[in-house]
């Protein structure tokens, strides 16, 4: 075993009841785990501050001076240590209200010391509380490094285990173990890249000599974290090509060159068909389809997946479609009954609603092959329903879909159907990258000739009778207003607008009988809610207040306004998916984000975007850069699926580019990490998998 596998327990230091704080609150379970806990920032206590320059405002601030005063100060009850401390431009005092009776023996006047700590203003006089105090040793050089600062939780804090005492414990672990770090990348990529050795850039990660020792050890620590998750991917995914031969879909015949000829609504733009051509190639071939299709809404990703799906029916497959909502795929439903018609096609949809009778007999129809194309939600993944023969699965908005339940579907065949995952939420590359790195890319890029670029306002609240009066202009054209809240009621923890609230100015202001409003949230009965969506789908009711459940799903073209109450509290990918509820006929459509005037940088950066792009793939990376990489957890749907120690999304892209052409190249000459020279990254990537509780890889 190696020195890093070693218990945590057995440091200097620690111990059974610090090693249980230390597993619960950073999962640091062994001296590797220690070692790759790293600063989220340092402190250049190098640099020594005049009193008289010091700025309350600052973060931080370090002076070296000499102790002039101390004394024990007692009011009400309450004591205070207070020092002053002087340097050649002023005084400054110094104090502590609790713990500080060692300082009565610490302290000497006229002796010199070094304070560091958040400068406070109290009476106009800057002061600094609890500051950081040592004595200046003559004979001892003063710290010329960078210091260290580690993330800590309040359950370590109560337990004394502060940043200081994990820098000590760094210190510990690197005596006992520096000389005995070995590396984790071959000679060749080290010497083409120039990267600094393992065991001195995590050194000089906790301890850097100055800035360009610290950028060195930063840059190959974040490039060995992304390069070994590219060559997982890349890796694995060449494992499974081999292992996984997909159906050949060879014949190109009578159901897609009907449709072509006869039913196709409206000229493919140039993107749809680079896609359809890129998807064709993947199920003509020997391997197994894993692709992932990107397009903003209403960019026309469906009917490239229709055209799909009917090349895999002439070729004798089944093919079905997998929607996360009952509302979507009932309108993936009746869009395919639509464009099939004549065709001679059977179509079916089965939901958590479908009725068991009509179960048994659809049931049927799916095991005999009679029922070509099943449309539906995670009804699809249930263990009874079995396919005669499906070539290709269409996920739709697959984040909406665990990896469990996705696993699911590999068990309806012999051989893995071709998988073509459908997203209208545009990915950032370098997220994409990561989380699905294991798919091919094929991204519709283009909008409809027809589609009207949506108009989109920030509006504050006090602007309300100027939108109203808006709306019934809109709705006297024939047109339906969608108008979508945070919250269902008020709560006492948010000032945001709710729905109930809402609901009831709507209707002062848009009184029946001239006027029909809907309503649709997710604490409503299922058949209430559909009844009101149907009313809105048909056009009897002129405005549906909602909150979010009309997210994804809803097709409306008669729908030309989409009002967004509180708009500071979405981000921004999911106001742009609000938004793409309209637009999605010929005529001009609004988007109008309502706010209050009280908003954060973060808000106002959010709203300005919306108003200045209709780009889904531009938002999403401004989304990326405003939020961060999400929750990087393991089989979370919507986080990454592996955990990053240094290596932000945000900021790396291109490190991350690099270490994905790196992984390209050694496994293009060596697909199976056999040569001499990557024994050393197969060995890594094995004891990586042993460490791993769940073992996903085998899922897109």
């Amino acid at each position: 075993m190696s020195i890093l596998e070693t218990d945590i327990k057995y440091l200097k230091s620690v111990g059974e009841k610090r090693a249980k704080i230390l597993n619960n609150e950073l999962e640091i379970f062994n001296f590797r785990d220690l070692l790759y806990h790293f600063p989220y920032k340092y402190i250049d206590k190098t640099k020594f501050d005049k009193i008289n320059e010091i700025d309350y405002k600052s973060k931080s601030v370090q002076i070296k001076g000499v102790i002039s005063h101390f004394e024990i100060y007692e009011n009400n009850f309450k004591k205070r240590f207070v020092a002053k401390l002087k340097d050649k431009t002023g005084k400054i005092e110094l104090i502590w209200f609790k713990n500080f009776y060692w300082l009565e023996n610490f302290l000497e006047i006229d002796k010199e010391f070094i304070v560091f700590g958040k400068p406070n203003i109290f009476r106009d006089k800057v002061n600094l509380v609890h500051p950081e105090i040592e004595k200046v040793n003559k004979e001892k050089k003063i710290n010329t490094f960078l210091e260290p600062e580690y993330s800590t939780t309040e359950k370590m804090k109560k337990k004394f285990i502060s940043s200081k005492i994990v820098q000590k414990l760094q210190k510990f672990v690197f005596i006992k173990s520096y000389e005995k770090i070995e590396e984790n990348l071959p000679e060749h990529l080290i010497e083409k890249l120039n990267l600094m050795r393992r065991k001195k850039s995590l050194l000089h990660i906790h301890f850097p000599k100055n800035q360009d020792f610290l950028k060195a050890a930063r840059f190959r620590l974040k490039f060995e974290e992304l390069f070994f998750i590219q060559l997982e991917i890349l890796f694995k995914k060449n494992i499974f090509l081999e292992k996984n031969v997909g159906y050949k879909f060879t014949k190109v015949g009578k159901y897609f060159n009907n449709f072509y000829k006869k039913n196709l609504p409206f000229e493919l733009t140039n993107a749809q068909k680079k896609v359809t051509k890129e998807i064709r190639r993947d199920c003509f071939g020997h391997k197994q389809m894993n692709r992932l299709l990107q397009g903003d809404v209403g960019s026309g990703k469906t009917i490239v997946a229709l055209m799909i799906i009917l090349i895999a029916l002439d070729n004798d497959f089944q093919a079905c479609i997998v929607a996360p909502t009952e509302i979507l795929a009932k309108q993936h439903f009746a869009k395919f009954q639509e464009m099939l018609k004549g065709l001679g096609i059977n179509v079916d949809i089965l939901t958590g609603s479908t009725k068991q009778k009509y179960r048994k007999f659809l049931h049927s129809n799916l095991k005999d092959g009679t029922l070509q194309i099943l449309i539906g939600t995670h009804a699809i993944m249930e263990d009874i329903v079995e396919f005669q023969n499906l070539g290709i699965v269409i996920i739709d908005e697959q984040h909406r879909f665990g990896v469990a339940q996705r696993a699911k579907l590999w068990k309806k065949n012999f051989s893995p159907p071709h998988i073509l995952v459908m997203t209208a939420t545009p990915i950032p590359r370098t997220l994409a990258m990561t989380v699905y790195g294991d798919l091919d890319f094929s991204i519709i890029d283009e909008m409809p000739p027809n589609r009207k670029e949506i108009k989109t306002f920030h509006r504050y609240d006090n602007q309300r009778l100027r939108v109203f009066k808006f709306i019934h202009e809109e709705i006297k054209r024939g047109r339906q207003i969608y108008i979508v809240y945070p919250l269902i009621t008020e709560s006492e923890h948010f000032d945001y607008k709710d729905l109930e609230d809402g609901y009831e100015s709507i209707v002062r202001a848009f009184p029946s009988p001239k006027y029909t409003v809907g309503v649709a949230h997710g604490k409503m009965k299922a058949e209430e809610k559909e009844k009101s969506m149907q009313l809105f789908v048909k056009g009897i009711s002129q405005i549906l207040i909602a909150t979010t459940v009309i997210e994804v799903g809803v097709d409306v073209p008669n729908a030309s306004v989409m009002i967004i109450e509180s708009a500071e509290r979405f981000g921004l990918s999911q106001l742009h998916q609000l938004r793409g509820r309209v637009g999605r006929g010929a005529d001009q459509s609004y988007c109008i984000l309502m706010t209050s005037f009280k908003l954060t940088n973060d808000a106002k950066k959010r709203l300005k975007i919306m108003t200045e792009t209709n780009d889904g793939f531009k938002i999403a990376e401004e989304d990326l850069k405003v939020r961060g990489s999400g929750n990087l957890d393991g089989t979370e749907q919507s986080g990454l699926p592996f955990q990053l120690k240094i290596s932000n999304l945000r900021e790396d892209g291109e490190i991350l580019e690099r270490a994905r052409k790196e992984a390209k190249i050694i496994l293009e000459t060596d697909k199976n990490l056999e040569n001499q020279e990557n024994e050393i990254l197969l060995e890594y990537l094995k004891k990586e998998e042993k460490n791993k509780k769940t073992q996903w890889g085998k899922i897109s």
